[in-house]
């Protein structure tokens, strides 16, 4: 069994990036895993880091308390998001600014360009809703997110990725498509070790 806490982070409710956490959670869940979801659009917090030094960073919200709580209890993490502007949704681009934090999510170490990681021993899968055909993600914009969120995020924390795992194009889709991608994000659930 393992610990598994979902994050969907499309900003608004009843997204089909939801769904695919959703089908994602009930897999797991019948794989005997224990799974916690957490939903962004029900999270109230200010995403804007604004101050200029992580030590003036000021105190967490209660719901952004509530999501660290569960990243550490969690032995693996789904990110869920769609693809804006070729990147992550502001407001979940401010979960990251406000709660990964050095001495919480890494410790800067004197004299190493790395630091210290302070969330190893989890992994991660990513699940990405978009509009964008997923060879011109790929070969013509470069995969910019996928690289940001495994290495500068997911990684740089101490998260190991398994997969990221492409949904497009969700514009023009039809209701046999979204099976067939419910079901694929379905199995990524099922796969959970």
């Amino acid at each position: 069994m393992t610990r598994i806490l979902i994050l969907d982070g499309h900003p608004a409710s009843g997204s089909f990036c939801g769904a695919l956490a959703g089908a994602y959670a009930a897999e797991a869940e019948k794989g005997r895993h224990e799974v916690r979801s957490r939903h962004l659009a029900d999270m109230s917090f200010d995403p804007d880091f604004g101050v200029s030094s992580f030590r003036d960073a000021r105190a967490l919200e209660p719901d952004l308390e509530a999501l660290w709580s569960d990243i550490t209890w969690c032995e693996h993490l789904l990110l869920a998001y769609p693809l804006w502007w070729g990147g992550h949704p502001a407001k979940l681009k401010g979960v990251f600014d406000r709660l990964l934090l050095p001495g919480k999510a890494f410790r800067y170490v004197s004299g190493k360009a790395l630091p210290e990681q302070l969330l190893q021993g989890r992994t991660a899968d990513v699940l990405v809703t978009a509009d964008t055909p997923g060879w011109v993600f790929r070969w013509v914009y470069g995969a910019g997110t996928r690289k940001q969120t495994e290495k500068q995020i997911l990684s740089f924390c101490g998260l190991k990725p398994k997969g990221y795992h492409l949904f497009s194009p969700i514009r023009g889709s039809n209701d046999q498509q979204r099976a067939r991608m419910l079901g694929r994000a379905g199995q990524l659930g099922r796969k959970v070790a």
